[in-house]
């Protein structure tokens, strides 16, 4: 019999979507109300489901709606997006996602999508470029020379300095920008491929978990639910710290088996293919000439310009690509690169990653079906609900669970938190806990599933090296398992004491 081989990332998330569309038909539409403060007029907008009042924007308003959120969070920009209100929540008419809907969802996810697609396929296109330089190749040989015996230290600094970014300013999409730059560094090490991802993806991973001064997760869902974002952040501190270690060591042992035997590998059968894609035939006798140097210099900057920008000025997916389209022509002015060859080079770099892109929408396109069926709100309902009258130490990591489940629906970081701190962030206080607590499981309820989640970054990340998403499961389960019962045991003490 024909082997059957596990489906593709695109037809995951097409049955996910299809499973998703069929859920609408069954699982009741709801809404809570909604309040946005406008910072131009100085008040809140009330949205319900047949009416929009403007409110002032005081204490006042906001005690009266019971939403136990200091006002100044929301005019000194702490929370720009849309709340929930508690106790509104309303079923309304149904809106079952059918077959059209279905169809649609993917091209629509694809059109919101547009900003992070653009960035991957100009990354695409400078990756091109540098390719054609030659500048890879010299500095990967050179790399391989300087770290010849010492190679698990590329493990510990990529997997270290990414959790750092994760945890400092939400590090996460522009992660793909780094896959097909350190994959072959790590396949000159004697590394699978396997490594290179589980250094980026886990990294950032566990750093979004844990965030400390992430404003699109830590930050905002503090705000949100009414307390001060350094409350609890000690402890979500150890977390960074002992979850990192575990990742490292994690990501260490199975490194080095790979290294003594490569047959152990969970992708030794796509061995040759991996390092024909990323070109790792690399002529250790290739000079890194100044030229060279000089466009690797480029190169890196981009980087770092980038990363200065998202953390210090607040840009976002069009800074960024302009940042790396600006940087491949300067790398074609220094190589030497005529205009001709520059845009067929470009072009072709760009769409290397067009696979990748298409999946980044489909994934957007799961929301669409369930923003449009109105589910979400539902979820959130009776998920608060069920935590009722819990024991504290239950009620934790109920919480932890509930979250891990809502995050498969609303992938969003900030999404999620201005969605449901308001509603959920007030039953601590039902049990006698503090409200980092809810905090703290929603990021580590999120953070867990997004070692997994198929709506979340790793299929696009799979992408990029063709492992399939079978193969991360295999690899990568052990650790989840690991990191849940870490998690747990931290939340309950954090309860306790």
């Amino acid at each position: 019999m024909k082997k059957i081989k596990f489906p593709t990332a695109q037809t995951i998330l097409l049955i996910i979507a299809g499973l998703v569309a069929l859920l609408t038909w069954f699982v009741p539409s709801g809404k809570f109300d909604s309040l946005t403060y406008n910072k131009t007029e100085n008040n809140f907008t009330r949205t319900g489901i047949n009416k929009t009042e403007i409110l002032p924007a005081t204490q006042q308003t906001l005690d009266a709606l019971h939403i136990k959120i200091p006002v100044e969070k929301f005019t000194n920009g702490d929370i720009w997006k849309p709340i929930s209100i508690p106790n509104t929540y309303h079923k309304v008419t149904a809106k079952p996602q059918g077959l059209v809907a279905f169809l649609q969802a993917p091209i629509k996810g694809i059109i919101e999508a547009a900003d992070i697609i653009f960035l991957v396929l100009f990354i695409g296109g400078l990756i091109g470029i540098m390719n054609y330089t030659g500048a890879f190749d010299a500095g990967i040989s050179w790399l391989a020379q300087t770290l010849k015996g010492k190679e698990f230290l590329l493990i510990i600094l990529v997997t270290l300095l990414i959790a750092i970014g994760g945890t400092t300013f939400g590090l996460a999409e522009e992660t793909i920008a780094f896959y097909p730059i350190l994959i072959p560094i790590f396949l000159a090490a004697k590394y699978d491929a396997m490594v290179a991802l589980a250094c980026i993806y886990i990294g950032s991973s566990i750093g979004s978990m844990c965030s400390t001064t992430n404003p699109f997760s830590a930050i905002i869902a503090s705000d949100a639910a009414g307390i001060n974002w350094t409350t609890g952040l000690t402890g979500r501190f150890i977390m960074l710290i002992l979850g990192t270690l575990i990742c490292i060591a994690y990501i260490l042992r199975y490194a080095q088996k790979v290294k003594r035997a490569p047959s152990k590998s969970i992708i030794f059968s796509q061995k040759e293919s991996v390092e024909a894609l990323f070109g790792t035939t690399t002529n250790a006798t290739i000079h890194l000439s100044t030229r060279l140097r000089l466009i690797l210099f480029v190169f890196a900057m981009c980087f770092v310009v980038m990363i200065y920008g998202v953390s210090q000025l607040e840009w976002w997916f069009l800074e960024m690509t302009v940042v790396f389209f600006v940087g491949a022509i300067i790398i074609g002015i220094l190589g030497k690169i005529n205009e001709y060859t520059f845009v067929d080079v470009f072009v072709k770099g760009a769409s290397e990653l067009l696979g990748v892109a298409i999946i980044i929408g489909i994934a957007r396109g799961v929301t669409v079906l369930m923003n449009d069926g109105q589910i979400s709100d539902t979820m959130l309902y009776y998920a608060s609900n069920a935590t009722s009258g819990m024991n504290k130490g239950i009620f934790i990591n109920a919480m932890l669970y509930i979250y891990a489940g809502l995050s498969f629906f609303i992938p969003s970081s900030s999404g999620m938190a201005v969605l449901t701190m308001p509603i959920m962030s007030p039953l601590a206080d039902g049990v006698g806990v503090g409200r980092e607590a809810i905090v703290n499981a929603y990021q580590y309820g999120m953070g867990l599933f997004a070692f997994i989640s198929p709506t979340g970054l790793i299929l696009a990340s799979l992408a990029i090296v063709k492992v399939g998403y079978d193969k991360w499961l295999k690899f990568v389960m052990p650790l989840v398992i690991i990191l849940t019962i870490f998690t747990m045991l931290m939340l309950t003490l954090s309860v306790y004491f």
